[in-house]
């Protein structure tokens, strides 16, 4: 097919917008999938993406339009995830297409991520095409919509669309604009081949399968191909199309979206972002790639079987593989055994890799406290980065501890202000301008730590606004700031597994908390043994695990107090040289039950 008749965009919105279910519309339309074998979220192939409703994976699939000027158009989709979490993903989406079908949601307006997404694209030089979407509803506001278009993204309200993905509305629409407006594929006339890796799978049966996209000349099966950031060169199995399944093809041209089966069995061979080209006549330069992605948040991961360590590695390399914002290298705590440290883009991202862990690759992991990487200021100033709390150094070797920040645009209903600016101040963020988006909506811009926002602020935020508030953010500067490394002792040893960093205002709060929570959790022991949290040298929380006791009076009936007395001594002389030599036996059940709250 000639180039000019191929067009490749994406769907990006905001979460929940409905950018698959108007992808399931695009589908039948254009009689890609069968109606007897359609199934709602089509393009998501994962149980954990059904069930939780969201997108995880950018899909691409092709699809056959005969448009109404008489010509048959190739039109290649990527659907696209929409929590923050996963912007790294639109943004390879992005670099692999010409246009984008911005999805707002006519009840719901202009979100957080709307705004995020629409600017990614706006800075890849892609056509920008407006739909409003469920327009159907009976809270659908289109003149609110076309107002927040024309004011927040400064998009022209004539070039929206309107349509509804359920009842499959506006669906022809669509697709006449994205032929009219979104120009042909760029850069087709390069002399040499280049084709972008966008992203990639492990198979166990044919090895790694890269999902690209074609911008000059061809490639086949039997070609010999050369990974330009290495030079390392492997022969071409198998070209395709996803339809949305694979299907094997002849050879990809200019333009076209697919994937490549080669001769590379090794997941840490090939990388997202990379340029392949042919090894007999190989391109100079490489396509522009993506930013390298930064982990923002660390963990550590452990096996709970010991025996499933190497099981554990091979299911994290083929993530790895699979999700180039994934970061993990290997690691060993006293109390867990033999892990890795892992990097993730957020909380949500930490949570799906887990979850995918335990499902995909059958292996139980257990997870230690999420913390950021800080930048520790040396004496000489020298800068070094810690992710871990156990590797920070004395305190007596540096000067300060900076810590990560984030730029948050928070968008609410004008009622839950208030509320909102005292939990930003109570996460030590502060909130720089705030803008008026509506008669009920305001959008504030703030700086927040990001140590502060991991573990419940977003849920905070929803429970506050009653599900209508939205956040996005990226990643500010690093600051300076009074943090101090806190530890658990237990029976005077410490845990590294409960080590961590926070402020010197809330250490005291969250050290009695944890203190409280392991004396639960720990069995009672034969003596008492002493929980305590600890800054430096100094304790600043403690708790007890109960001691068992055993009645040793039962036998005296009447007689004396002091026989009685003679008794309890004798077992507390007993309980005092057991402190002296015992060690306190902590289940591993204890250790996962603490960190999974």
């Amino acid at each position: 097919m000639d180039v000019s008749l191929t067009r490749n965009f994406c769907i990006i919105a905001h979460v929940d917008h409905g950018k698959t279910t108007l992808s399931d519309r695009l589908l039948e339309f254009t009689n890609t999938v069968q109606q007897r074998v359609m199934t709602d979220q089509h393009l998501d192939s994962m149980d954990l993406e059904k069930e939780r409703g969201i997108t995880i994976k950018s899909h691409p699939v092709t699809m056959s339009y005969p448009a109404k000027d008489g010509r048959t158009y190739k039109l290649n989709l990527m659907d696209t995830p929409g929590h923050v979490d996963f912007s790294y993903e639109v943004s390879r989406s992005l670099a692999a297409c010409e246009g984008a079908v911005l999805l707002i949601d006519a009840a719901q307006g202009v979100e957080a991520q709307t705004v995020a997404n629409a600017h990614l694209a706006f800075s890849q030089n892609l056509k920008v095409i407006p739909v409003i979407n469920k327009i159907d509803l009976p809270s659908a506001n289109l003149e609110l919509c076309l107002k927040q278009l024309e004011d927040i993204l400064t998009i022209p309200a004539e070039e929206a669309i309107l349509a509804s993905g359920k009842s499959g509305i506006g669906i022809q629409d669509i697709l006449e604009a994205v032929i009219a407006r979104v120009p042909p594929p760029r850069w087709a006339d390069y002399a040499q081949t280049r084709t972008l890796v966008f992203d990639s799978l492990y198979d166990s049966y044919r090895g790694v399968i890269a999902y690209c996209r074609v911008f000059s000349g061809s490639i086949k099966a039997g070609d010999i191909m050369q990974l330009m950031s290495t030079g390392q060169r492997s022969e071409v199995k198998e070209v395709g199309i996803f339809t949305p399944k694979m299907q094997k093809s002849a050879n990809l041209g200019a333009g076209d979206v697919g994937y490549i089966v080669s001769n590379i069995k090794d997941t840490a061979d090939i990388k997202t972002g990379d340029t392949i080209t042919l090894a007999r006549q190989p391109a100079s330069e490489m396509l522009p790639g993506y930013k390298e992605v930064r982990p923002m948040v660390f963990c550590g991961l452990y096996p709970l079987e010991s025996s499933d360590y190497e099981k554990l590695k091979a299911a994290l390399g083929r993530l790895r593989l699979n999700d180039s914002a994934f970061v993990y290298a290997s690691e060993s705590s006293v109390a867990l055994g033999f892990g890795f440290r892992c990097g993730f883009l957020g909380l949500l991202h930490m949570e799906i890799i887990q979850e995918r862990i335990r499902r995909e690759h059958d292996v139980e992991i257990i997870s230690t406290y999420p913390s950021v990487v800080y930048q520790i200021v040396k004496h000489d100033g020298s800068i070094i980065e810690v992710d871990n709390p156990i590797n920070l150094p004395d305190p007596g070797t540096f000067t300060e501890i900076r810590e990560p920040t984030i730029k948050a645009s928070i968008h609410l209903p004008n009622d839950c202000m208030g509320d909102i600016l005292s939990l930003i101040m109570e996460k030590r963020g502060t909130c720089e301008h705030t803008d008026t988006l509506d008669a009920n909506r305001v959008m504030l811009s703030c700086v927040l730590p990001l140590n502060e926002i991991l573990v419940d602020f977003n849920d905070r935020l929803k429970s506050i606004t009653h599900g209508y508030g939205s956040m996005d953010y990226e990643l500010g500067e690093y600051r300076a700031s009074d943090l101090v490394k806190m530890e658990i002792l237990i029976n005077s040893d410490p845990v590294d597994a409960f080590a961590s960093i926070v402020h010197r205002e809330k250490a005291e709060g969250k050290g009695r908390e944890l203190c409280e929570k392991l004396a639960d959790i720990i069995p009672p022991q034969m003596f008492k043994v002493a929980i305590q949290a600890a800054i430096g040298g100094k304790i600043i929380a403690r708790d007890n695990v109960r001691e068992m006791r055993k009645d040793v009076t039962a036998k005296c009936y009447g007689g004396d107090i002091s026989r009685k007395r003679k008794l309890l001594d004798k077992q507390k002389e007993g309980k005092k040289k057991m402190k002296q030599i015992g060690r306190v036996s902590i289940p591993p059940d204890a250790f996962i039950q603490v960190l999974k709250n």
